[in-house]
């Protein structure tokens, strides 16, 4: 009797499979509502009423206002129009001045950076060792010349959920306008933008469930938006381009099931997360990364002393587990995570990290197989690795 190997996929924060019904709806756009939402014939305005259902469909799940919402390629372009258009607006009058963290993810970081260049003054703010950012520290970082406090709804990397409602008080109060990326919160956790004072936020469809290549950037009315795309007069004049209406179909469908099931998905998920903790936190010097309770339900990310992140992956791919060792867009850096270093990892023990994220079609079976496979998986290494057996000699300190 053959014996098929288990398959366990546990990268969902680099992507999510594509939900059925969101495939469905797509598939179902392509067909029957082929017109383009822009031609004024009826074939194109039946397409402009998907289009506009759509839209009204999403910003019901941030509550927000539709006139809010701006479809874009995905989350990296909203971040980018956001953070650019803000310090434009910023300039205008005479404030230059932004403020972010050092955990942000490269979209953020590397527009910040590019702003920078052109005479910008940027304060990345610290965290601390779960990776939380303080209030106090990002009210007391804004000046007469801020334009802007851009800090990400929960990390990419470790899971971490940011005091977003308390950040957003601060800067309405301040009157600073308050970017979030939410890439990886948006249909995991309970967001409302108007309640939580947030001005803009950056969601990708390919994090819930629905199609890559497609994304929101959420602007309210008091935020003039920069075109980073010219060329046509859609979404409102601010980013030009025939809208990919398959996508954002499938992307509001997505998302209106993820924010539908939140509750349910969450509550199981934190179990099954909690389970996979329990169970890696009993492995030899290891350490848990990002905070135990303020986590994205499906997160868990841990460093191993002693190994290295890419042997880990590989290995476990081989016995059928896919993880990843941080942010898939930059898995091909052999730099370490400046995630796990901003939180205090030494460098020698940032390489040896291992990002688990885990969906709804998780089960308690592959939970255990995971801790057992990953343990395994683990003591190989070290049992060839020159570092760790150095450390057990007591020729160099344990770290963790």
């Amino acid at each position: 009797m053959e014996v098929t190997q288990m398959y366990i996929y546990a990268d969902n924060a680099a992507t999510t499979k594509t939900s059925q019904a969101a495939i469905k709806a797509m598939n179902e756009c392509m067909e029957d509502f082929y017109g383009n939402p822009s031609s004024l014939h009826s074939v194109g305005q039946r397409a402009a009423e998907k289009l506009l259902q759509a839209r009204m469909d999403v910003a019901e799940c941030l509550g927000a206002d539709f006139k809010e919402i701006y479809f874009t390629s995905g989350g990296s372009e909203a971040d980018n129009q956001a953070i650019i258009s803000a310090a434009t607006f910023g300039a205008k009058k005479g404030k230059k001045h932004i403020i972010s963290t050092k955990i942000e993810h490269h979209a953020v970081l590397h527009t910040l950076a590019k702003l920078e260049k052109q005479g910008f003054d940027v304060t990345l703010l610290d965290v601390n060792e779960k990776g939380e950012v303080d209030p106090k520290a990002v009210e007391d970082a804004i000046r007469e010349d801020t334009a802007l406090v851009s800090i990400m709804y929960a990390n990419n990397e470790i899971g971490t959920i940011e005091p977003i409602t308390e950040i957003g008080e601060i800067c309405e109060r301040k009157g600073v306008i308050f970017h979030t990326d939410a890439v990886q919160a948006v249909g995991h956790v309970d967001i409302d933008v108007k309640k939580q004072k947030i001005d803009m936020l950056s969601l990708s469809a390919h994090k819930f469930h629905g199609p890559k290549g497609v994304g929101v950037l959420y602007a309210n009315k008091k935020v003039t938006l920069t075109n980073i795309i010219e060329g046509g007069a859609q979404e409102r004049g601010k980013r030009a381009g025939t809208e990919n209406l398959p996508g954002i179909v499938g992307m509001a469908v997505a998302l209106k099931d993820a924010v539908s099931n939140i509750e349910k998905s969450s509550a199981k998920v934190t179990t099954l997360r909690d389970r996979l903790i329990e169970g890696l936190s009993k492995i030899e010097h290891s350490v848990l990364n990002g905070a135990s309770e303020n986590r994205l339900p499906g997160n868990v990310n841990f460093c191993f002393e002693g190994i290295e992140g890419e042997s880990l992956l590989l290995l476990l791919d081989a016995k059928g587990i896919a993880a990843s060792s941080g942010s898939a867009c930059t898995s091909g850096s052999l730099d370490p995570s400046h995630v796990l270093l901003a939180i205090g990892r030494p460098h020698e023990v940032a390489h040896g990290s291992l990002r688990l994220t885990i969906a709804e079609d998780i089960t308690e079976e592959q939970i255990d197989y995971m801790v057992k496979e990953i343990k395994n998986v683990v003591d190989y290494l070290r049992s060839i690795s020159p570092v760790w057996d150095e450390l057990q000699r007591g020729e160099q300190k344990h770290v963790i």
